[in-house]
């Protein structure tokens, strides 16, 4: 072999090997817009029907997401989430008028809007950023709350908060835990029989329900970000 082609030769490996490593680099920085994810868990109810141990009747829950990823910190989450609640006067000490006991089981159906902060930078590749692949993160958001109780139905603004932990599997899917109560600006959750137990007139922030949820759910990232950017002076 010649020099001259023995320098083609190498030439060209050289060319393609960091074709190839350009092509891994660049697949190593990708970042995706969006999300979307389901969630399993356990649900607890507070309110007229239980005063204390929210998970003394422990039910129900599912929930489907959908995220905007605005940065690698922030996000914003639409979720629409299905519960089972229940409660049952007879488990605590307070004597209620003439004596009466009350019992419910419910399906609340709640859509809600929310923003999520990430304590750390939260993702893989992209070294030069610091990402992390598990960061606690916090949200905070405004619903719609749908509650059935035995045939009766009642419509109210919800106020979900929570807080949980996110971690990265792979570069697209991502398990995250996170525990929420939200309130609910109405006394229907746990039907009309509970509404007004002490005679005391409800109010947009008196005689309102809260429920919790802890559940485990999965998401799937996609839509690529712009991988090569142009600076434009």
């Amino acid at each position: 072999m010649s020099a001259r082609r023995f320098i083609m030769t190498i030439s060209v490996a050289v060319l393609t090997l960091l074709g190839s490593a350009s092509s891994v680099h660049a697949q190593e920085d990708d970042t995706y817009k969006f999300d979307i994810g389901a969630g399993l868990g356990m649900s607890g109810y507070l309110g007229d029907a239980n005063e204390s141990n929210m998970y003394r009747h422990p039910g129900f829950t599912g929930n489907l997401s959908f995220r905007y990823l605005a940065s690698d910190r922030f996000a914003v989450r639409g979720m629409f989430a299905a519960s089972t609640l229940s409660g049952n006067t007879a488990d605590w000490d307070n004597a209620l008028p003439d004596g009466r006991q009350y019992s419910f089981k419910s399906w609340v159906y709640d859509l809600q809007a929310r923003a999520e902060f990430n304590f750390f930078a939260f993702g893989m590749g992209e070294t030069y950023k610091r990402l992390r692949r598990w960061t606690p993160y916090l949200t905070l958001g405004v619903g719609c709350a749908l509650s059935s109780t035995d045939g009766s139905s009642a419509v109210a603004f919800s106020l979900p908060m929570g807080a949980g932990v996110k971690f990265k599997v792979t570069r697209r899917f991502n398990l995250a835990v996170e525990f929420a109560m939200t309130k609910v600006f109405g006394d229907h959750v746990d039907g009309p029989d509970l509404s007004d137990l002490y005679t005391i007139k409800s109010s947009f922030f008196k005689n309102t329900d809260w429920y919790s949820t802890l559940a485990l759910s999965f998401s799937y990232e996609f839509g690529p970000r712009c991988v090569v950017c142009h600076r434009i002076d």
